[in-house]
Order: C-alpha cells, then sequence, then structure tokens
C-alpha cells in the first residue's frame, strides 16, 4: 500500500484508468444486478449510447481519488489522474456521437 503514497504522474494514470472500472463495476451492481455481467456488456455492446452515459457516470470514482491526491499535496499523481479522466471523457464523447 505504500506505493499508493507516492507522487508521481504513472501512478496516477494507473489509477485514473482503473478507478472508473470500479466505478462501473459498482454501477453495474446497484441498477443492473438482475443481468449477468455478460448479459449487462451485451447490452452495452449493442447499445452505445448506453455506453457513453455509463463511462461518465463511472469516472465520478475518479472525482473522489482526485480530491484525495489534491488534498495530500501529491500534485503529479492528481495530474495522472486528470489525464486519464480526459481520456476516458472524450471517448465517452466519441461514442455519443459516433
Amino acid at each position: 500500500m505504500n506505493f499508493l503514497l507516492k507522487d508521481k504522474i504513472p501512478l496516477g494514470l494507473l489509477l485514473g484508468f482503473s478507478t472508473p472500472l470500479l466505478g462501473f463495476f459498482v454501477f453495474y451492481l446497484a441498477r443492473f444486478s438482475s443481468f449477468s455481467i455478460k448479459e449487462f456488456i451485451d447490452v452495452l455492446m449493442l447499445e452505445r449510447h448506453l455506453l457513453s452515459g455509463i463511462i461518465t457516470i463511472s469516472l465520478v470514482a475518479n472525482v473522489f481519488i482526485f480530491t484525495l491526491y489534491i488534498n495530500i499535496k501529491h500534485d503529479k499523481t492528481a495530474i495522472g489522474i486528470f489525464i486519464a479522466s480526459l481520456i476516458y471523457g472524450l471517448f465517452a464523447l466519441y461514442l455519443k456521437w459516433y
């Protein structure tokens, strides 16, 4: 757990790309647990407009870790989280419009 206290951009990128996956799973458990995970993903592949919204909601998890790293003054890690969030956000916009 000591590696989580490092102030490095690669750590922020790792956290920034993995935390929304956790948020996605929590969203699945909260709203769609009556479906199997495979059924849920199959529906998302068919209905891509839903995927962009769920990605956006999953990014809320990044807000929490971004705020945490800003508060403990690990700005490099926070920058990595922010960059990953921007990439996820651009991907969500792409899915919404194309």
